[in-house]
């Protein structure tokens, strides 16, 4: 009896963190409300604090697990592909249309970078961890991986990347948000290689 009480709580505590993964990507940290959380996830207000000793204890798990899914996200597509197109392919995959519309299930950096200075340190620490394991993934998938130089430029591919997500979602000229993602492309992924 104590198990399967125990488990109900599991489900319901990973319930809360992946509705709220998905809200503070789609309404930001500030955005996002306890309230609405637990209404996303199906529960009443009252039931948070069986699950989380703070919004911040929650925010910090929601950023985690965001993280957690666009890492998991860029390695599938890496590991789908010949290792010599396997950065090309995880390139494309994240500066696709696609992941411009799916703000809600797409690269928490991007759309959430500009809010993290002004989070709590429990926050900023998951999302730390998180950016350095997407760093590593692309230098991985890097021709130079082992190099002197490989590190920086994994550094360079990946605030590019996100840079350019950001940018494509934030502009209101769909003309303007493809020539973004394509110009990134054609410098990191050129036709042919």
């Amino acid at each position: 009896m104590q198990r399967t009480a125990l488990r109900a709580k599991e489900v319901t505590h990973e319930r809360i963190v992946e509705a709220a993964a998905r809200a503070i990507r789609r309404s930001g940290y500030d955005g996002t409300s306890v309230a609405d959380i637990m209404k996303e996830a199906g529960l009443t207000h009252g039931g948070f604090y069986a699950h989380f000793a703070s919004r911040e204890a929650m925010l910090a798990e929601a950023a985690d697990r965001a993280g957690a899914e666009a890492v998991a996200a860029a390695a599938r597509v890496a590991a789908t592909a010949p290792p010599e197109q396997a950065l090309q392919r995880l390139l494309h995959a994240y500066l696709s249309k696609e992941h411009v519309k799916s703000v809600e299930m797409g690269c928490p950096v991007a759309a959430l970078g500009s809010e993290m200075p002004r989070q709590g340190s429990e926050v900023r620490r998951a999302a730390t961890r998180r950016i350095k394991e997407m760093i590593d993934v692309v230098a991985r998938q890097s021709p130079d991986w082992g190099q002197p130089g490989a590190h920086e430029h994994a550094l360079v591919t990946v605030a590019t990347m996100v840079g350019a997500l950001l940018l494509a979602r934030a502009v209101d000229d769909p003309k303007l948000s493809d020539a973004l993602l394509k110009a990134v492309l054609k410098h990191f992924a050129p036709a042919g290689t």
